[in-house]
C-alpha cells in the first residue's frame, strides 16, 4: 500500500546544494532532494560513491558538508546501521530503551521488541542473540523513538541471504503499520526493488537516476515485470551484460 497523496505533498527532508568534501576529493557535489514524508526511498551506489556520506548528512551527523544541507527534516529521527551496536554490558530491553524516559518508556520498548518478534528475548544479552535477532532488536531501538524518519545503512549486509529475506518482510510491515520515512542505503539492487517505491542512484557525486517502483506490493524476487527497473538501476550503475 503506497503512502497517501497527501502525505507524499509534504517533504519529511529537503536537501539544497549539499557537498561534501574530504581533502581534494568531492563526495557529495551540490545535491537537491526532497524526501517526501511516508515515502521509502533506497539509495543505490557504488562503494565509495558517497551513500553513506549522504545519509550521515541527512542524519545530522555530519557537521563537514557545505551548502544549506539539511533544510528541513522531522525532530524525531532513528538511524539502524549495519551492525546492531548493541551495547554487550546491557540486556536487550535496556538496550532497546536507551536514551528513553518517561513512565510508559518500558511498556513502549516491550511493545516494540513484540513487534519485532523478541518479546521473549527483552532479558537476553546481547551476545546471546544471532545476528538477525541483532538488528531485529536493533530496529526495535528505532521504532521505541517513534521516528518520522529511519535512516537505514546497509542495516541487512551482514546476513545469511535466508535472514535478510525475512528482515525486508519484516521492515516493509513495520514501515506499512508505523508509516516513517524511510531512506535505506544498500548495494543490493533487488533489495532496493523489493523494498522501495522510489530508488536513486548516487554517482559522481551527485543523483543519476531517480526510479519510481511503481509496483503492488509485496513483492517478489521472481516478478519478471521487476526485470525492466533491475536493468535501468544496473545501467545507471553501469553494469553491463559484460560485467555481470
Amino acid at each position: 500500500m503506497a503512502p497517501h497523496t497527501e502525505q507524499l505533498t509534504r517533504p519529511a527532508v529537503r536537501l539544497r546544494g549539499l557537498t561534501r568534501s574530504f581533502g581534494d576529493r568531492t563526495i557529495l557535489d551540490g545535491i537537491d532532494l526532497d524526501l517526501p514524508a511516508g515515502q521509502f526511498t533506497a539509495l543505490l551506489g557504488h562503494s565509495g560513491s558517497g551513500k553513506s556520506t549522504l545519509l550521515r548528512a541527512v542524519a545530522g551527523l555530519d557537521h563537514g558538508v557545505a551548502g544549506d544541507g539539511r533544510l528541513t527534516a522531522p525532530e524525531r529521527v532513528s538511524v539502524v546501521f549495519q551492525d546492531s551496536r548493541l551495547l554487550p554490558w546491557r540486556r536487550v530491553l535496556d538496550n532497546v530503551l536507551l536514551g528513553t524516559d518517561g513512565k510508559d518508556a518500558g511498556p513502549r520498548g516491550r511493545a516494540a521488541l513484540a513487534e519485532v518478534g523478541l518479546a521473549d528475548r527483552e532479558r537476553a544479552w546481547p551476545g546471546e542473540l544471532s545476528g538477525g535477532e541483532a538488528q531485529r532488536a536493533a530496529l526495535a531501538r528505532a521504532l521505541v523513538r517513534e521516528p518520522e524518519l529511519l535512516l537505514a545503512d546497509e542495516p541487512f549486509g551482514a546476513l545469511d541471504a535466508l535472514t535478510r529475506i525475512k528482515m525486508h518482510h519484516l521492515l516493509r510491515e513495520l514501515w506499512t503499520r508505523h508509516r516513517p520515512s524511510v531512506l535505506l542505503v544498500t548495494h543490493d539492487v533487488d533489495e532496493a526493488i523489493v523494498l522501495a517505491d522510489r530508488v536513486l542512484v548516487l554517482d559522481r557525486g551527485r543523483i543519476g537516476l531517480d526510479l519510481a517502483i511503481d509496483r503492488p506490493h509485496p513483492r517478489s524476487y521472481r516478478e519478471p515485470v521487476l526485470g525492466e527497473y533491475r536493468e535501468r538501476l544496473l545501467t545507471a550503475l553501469g553494469v553491463t551484460e559484460d560485467h555481470r
